[in-house]
């Protein structure tokens, strides 16, 4: 009997498991990587963010990818965890796991994820290239994400007042603390994301793409990030961190986060006044439209002299 039920255990998993994994056996093949997903509403999407990234990608590190990516849309939270595993942040909107070649993604049909498709693709993207540039060595959490987000050019408003509140506020992450990101809240991760960001334009603006790429040699070699980033910068990562946060203090104050704060409170304003506004206009519709009806059902006439039709009163009239 228990050898039964051993039985029947084994297959309802392996019916589970084929359920969950039977999709990926069909793939549509595209010129740079192959799809799946439940509609082919997206390929055309993903056709283009792929070129993109390549190419921004070849300026930046010299390298791209010599195969085809597996890149999985999933229309269900169960379908994609089943591809990543469960240990993933629930604030995360897609996934890229080098070492088995593949991307996944929330289908953007059936989530809210917080960025558009391109900008999740070209940063997902990123990252494959980088570990294949680095023969899959992994880099430093805040270099991976930084050099995914600079791809994908990810900067916005909502990171300028992250990292205004961030400095004002002493929230400032360490870039070591940043390989944790995935235990971190939402809003502690976004300010990771964009400190990553900073630190790899930092790093791009002020010594330039060869410099990186002698960083990155030395990573993929195997050299510690202090080493490597001795031999590229002349500085360790206590060194590289200590000038790069000063500028971002210089930058994001309490100046930049009253700016911040100031362009939310005109665009709250303008909300309320457009609102106002229709509201006005929409009563105003209402009102006429009242008028009209009143006017039309009225059974206020007169019926006297139709060329003075207040002249003579009706009152005494045998039909009045």
């Amino acid at each position: 009997m228990k050898s039964f039920r051993l039985w029947v255990t084994i297959a309802v998993s392996l019916l589970i498991s084929a359920a969950a994994f039977g999709r990926d056996d069909t793939f549509i093949e595209r010129q740079y990587f192959k799809y799946s997903a439940p509609t082919m509403q997206f390929i055309n999407t993903i056709d283009s963010a792929v070129t993109f990234a390549r190419s921004r990608l070849y300026v930046i590190l010299n390298d791209t990818l010599d195969y085809k990516p597996k890149i999985y849309i999933r229309d269900n939270l169960a379908d994609f965890k089943a591809l990543i595993g469960t240990a993933f942040p629930d604030w995360g909107a897609a996934a890229a796991l080098p070492y088995r070649e593949m991307i996944a993604l929330k289908s953007p049909a059936h989530f809210r994820l917080g960025k558009s498709l391109k900008e999740l693709i070209k940063h997902e993207y990123a990252h494959l290239v980088l570990q294949d540039r680095l023969y899959h060595t992994r880099p430093p959490r805040w270099l991976d994400e930084g050099v995914a987000m600079y791809t994908a050019a990810e900067w916005g408003w909502g990171n300028n007042l992250a990292m205004s509140r961030a400095v004002v506020f002493n929230g400032l992450i360490s870039l070591s603390e940043i390989e944790n990101m995935n235990r971190f809240s939402e809003g502690k991760a976004q300010i990771a994301y964009a400190e990553s960001y900073l630190a790899v334009k930092y790093l791009l603006d002020e010594y330039g793409v060869e410099t990186l790429n002698i960083l990155l040699d030395n990573l993929r070699d195997r050299k510690s990030i202090d080493d490597a980033l001795s031999l590229s910068i002349g500085g360790t990562l206590e060194d590289f961190e200590d000038e790069f946060f000063a500028v971002v203090k210089e930058r994001y104050n309490i100046m930049s986060l009253f700016g911040d704060l100031y362009f939310i409170w005109i665009f709250l304003a303008l909300v309320i006044v457009i609102g106002f506004i229709l509201k006005m206009r929409k009563k105003k519709r209402m009102y006429k439209k009242w008028e009209d009806d009143e006017a039309y059902h009225s059974t206020d006439f007169d019926y006297g002299d139709p060329d003075n039709p207040e002249e003579y009163d009706d009152e005494d009239k045998p039909w009045a």
